[in-house]
């Protein structure tokens, strides 16, 4: 798995700042978009019914909030052979 994520963020957010360094020592790319900056994206998130930040997006799973249990579980999967094709 070695398309980036995509991390919606708010400023000052603890549990965002605390997500995009849990994915940073996984090691696992990302890219980050401000709400606050990115009209379309926060109208998004808001129709997908997400409420609170950071929202994390990975190719077939979403969360929302601080969520290590999830960061590990990309990070596994990212070297699994059959997402690799080996």
């Amino acid at each position: 798995m070695n398309e980036p994520l995509t991390v919606y963020t708010l400023p000052n957010c603890m549990q965002c700042t605390m997500t995009t360094r849990a994915l940073d020592a996984a090691a696992l790319p990302y890219t980050v978009i401000d709400l606050t900056t990115d009209a379309r994206a926060a109208d998004l998130m808001q129709q997908f019914g997400y409420t609170s930040a950071p929202v994390v997006i990975a190719r077939v799973v979403s969360w929302s909030g601080f969520r290590p249990d999830w960061v590990a579980k990309i990070a596994a999967l990212r070297d699994h052979p059959s997402l690799t094709g080996e």
